[in-house]
């Protein structure tokens, strides 16, 4: 995905408008490139819209999409389902699998899969609408997201109704998210929370980090249980209490235990005997009200063959130490 990155001149005079600002700049990006094509959008680190009002000192990044196609089209993908009625589809999303179409990976997602197991057309991409509904357009029932390296538990929706019922718990959070991880190292305790602000890391714009000393970014929070440990790996539930992007992967790496195989936030695995093993975080269970349903429904996914694997390969190199029985 490209970057473009500014800082407004320090004898900037006035305000103006964030895109008309960055449309005057020699290597700047004309102002319907950018409504088509930005993804997201930080002023002085925090996010903001096109609309947003820029003066003198300002640090502007940019993330924007290159070659975006005409049209979403319908893929015949298998697909693992877990549940499926006339509001909702349930699915267990493979490892690997993007959720929905952005740039680099604008074939073989979710989205792609569900236009075909639902029978409907290929969604054609406009241009000239605001940038909240373009990026809508690319989404069609998804009220939730899980990282193309994490495997399980998603909802999506089959009508707008649906989708509004749903959004509406996750943005609330009256539901319940579970995750198992393996993770190099142990946590400081046997339960508890992380508790942070995530930002951009001014590093690596591909990568998020967990800070405490700001109040820029978000407010993260995930519970975590450990549940086992073998060796210098442990076995980990996890809670989320908020929804941000790569918000477990961050906050195990913040709490110096990140997950085994993961390719951005965690440890190097050659001349380990997990050398090669791909991300360990998986969705295991989510607890949510169906449409205009009053009880909670509990949908679950079988755990994957490489955590299996792995754990049997735990189980012959190391000695189990359960929780609750020391370190």
């Amino acid at each position: 995905m490209p970057f473009f990155s500014a800082t407004v001149p320090a004898d900037f005079q006035g305000s103006t408008r964030l895109d008309k600002y960055v449309a005057s700049l020699p290597d700047g990006m004309n102002r319907s490139k950018l409504k088509a094509g930005v993804s997201e959008i930080l002023l002085n680190g925090a996010y903001a819209k096109l609309s947003a009002k820029v003066s003198a000192g300002d640090r502007i990044d940019i993330d924007w999409e290159d070659n975006v196609p005409s049209d979403i089209a319908p893929e015949a993908i298998p697909l693992d389902i877990i549940y499926e009625d006339e509001n909702v589809t349930v699915v267990n999303k493979t490892q690997g699998m993007v959720t929905h179409p952005a740039s680099g990976n604008w074939t073989g997602t979710l989205v792609n899969a569900l236009l075909y197991h639902w029978g409907r057309a290929g969604i054609p991409q406009a241009t000239d609408v605001p940038a909240p509904q373009i990026l809508a357009q690319r989404r069609p029932g998804i009220v939730h997201r899980l990282d193309k390296d994490t495997s399980g538990v998603i909802i999506t929706a089959k009508n707008r109704d649906a989708e509004a019922w749903l959004q509406a718990q996750f943005k609330t959070r009256r539901l319940g998210k579970h995750y198992i991880a393996i993770v190099t190292g142990t946590p400081p305790q046997e339960r508890g929370e992380i508790r942070t602000q995530i930002i951009r890391d001014p590093k690596d714009r591909r990568r998020f980090k967990a800070v405490t000393d700001t109040e820029s970014g978000k407010m993260a929070l995930t519970g975590y249980r450990l549940v086992a440990r073998y060796g210098p790996y442990s076995l980990l539930v996890l809670t989320l209490k908020t929804g941000r992007t790569h918000q477990i992967r961050v906050h195990l790496k913040y709490l110096g235990c990140p997950i085994l195989g993961d390719p951005l936030y965690g440890r190097r695995t050659t001349g380990t005997p997990f050398s090669g093993v791909t991300m360990l975080l998986h969705a295991s269970r989510l607890k949510i009200r169906l449409p205009q349903e009053k009880t909670y429904t509990t949908f679950r996914a079988k755990t994957p063959v490489r955590f299996r694997k792995v754990m049997r390969l735990l189980h012959r190199l190391y000695p189990k130490t359960p929780s609750g029985q020391g370190r």
